[in-house]
């Protein structure tokens, strides 16, 4: 572009020198001013900053600041809540969550509390000689799907992939530590011999096994509070015997307590009002990380697989 536009002064009668001069001047301005913009336009090393996302400082650079003080949660609790009926075995668990004008719930902070045991079809205990056992990270092996909604919308991926996103998660996002300690209260242990033994010990002629987690939910991986006055429910799909098992056939799993330990917040009114008045403008936003678990069929025998459009719409960040 530089170099027409010194031809077209050129043929306009100015010296070729100047023209030179004059248009190099003003592609230099120019490029300086690309790179200005794309230095304003980035947020950090590498990531460039998202359409209506507000400039911010980092707490390393707040050097003449004293540390805040929370003031706008006031109290909090943890609250036990029951399914709506009866569990049933293969029926499916469903909690009703109704929102209340003064708490906020913190779903990041939500645990799966289930009582289970392992007996026969006909319901009588196993034995000594019995060959049965649980899968590893058999409190979310129990569920095929778990559905969110938030008042009578849902807003989960509905799929029945819940046990492997749970045990990826689980494998990917702990180090030996955890595993080794706390997510043994799941019934997880590393997938041998040696952890199909302690997993089957504790389900021995057919004794109660208390378990307790979190929920593998994209809204349940995110640190913003759930409004007030908004309904929360979740539903629980039961996984087959065969599935949840290691071993013979002819056992069941039955559930003998399900409940979620619920944390509900109570807010600064001020903040409540606040709130309200701001969603008469725009709506709340919870941003997540959305991950997906999709299952596609491999013919048996087949040496190579190819699939097409595995993507539609948004890439993903990460593939596994």
């Amino acid at each position: 572009m530089t170099g027409s536009r010194v031809a077209s002064d050129v043929l306009s009668g100015e010296n070729f020198k100047e023209a030179v001069k004059t248009r190099s001047k003003e592609s230099g301005k120019k490029l300086a001013q690309k790179a200005i913009d794309r230095v304003q336009s980035m947020v950090g090393k590498g990531q460039y900053k998202r359409k209506h996302s507000p400039e911010c400082v980092k707490s390393e650079l707040e050097l003449f600041n004293l540390p805040g003080t929370q003031t706008v949660i006031q109290d909090g609790q943890w609250k036990q809540f029951h399914p709506l009926s009866n569990v049933f075995d293969n029926a499916p668990v469903e909690f009703h969550i109704s929102g209340s004008a003064e708490d906020y719930i913190d779903l990041s902070q939500t645990q799966l509390y289930v009582k289970a045991k392992i007996v026969k079809v006909d319901n009588t205990p196993i034995t000594k000689d019995d060959t049965i056992g649980p899968v590893n990270l058999f409190l979310h092996s129990l569920f095929s799907q778990v559905d969110v909604s938030l008042n009578d919308r849902v807003v989960s991926n509905s799929s029945n992939t819940y046990p492997y996103r749970s045990y990826i998660e689980t494998l990917l996002n702990h180090g030996y530590d955890s595993k080794t300690s706390q997510l043994t209260a799941e019934l997880f242990y590393k997938d041998s011999d040696d952890g199909l033994k302690k997993r089957t010990e504790f389900f021995k002629e057919s004794a109660t096994v208390d378990m307790i987690g979190c929920i593998h939910s994209d809204l349940f991986h995110q640190d913003r509070l759930l409004l007030n006055l908004v309904d929360l429910k979740i539903k629980l799909i039961r996984s087959k015997p065969e599935f949840c098992l290691q071993g013979s056939e002819g056992f069941k799993v039955v559930l003998d307590h399900v409940s979620l330990f619920i944390r509900k917040v109570r807010v600064n009114p001020g903040v409540i009002l606040g709130h309200a008045k701001a969603l008469e403008k725009t709506s709340a936003k919870y941003p997540i990380n959305r991950v997906l678990c999709k299952v596609y069929s491999i013919p048996k025998g087949s040496m190579s697989f190819i699939q097409d459009n595995i993507f539609s719409g948004q890439m993903p960040k990460k593939l596994l």
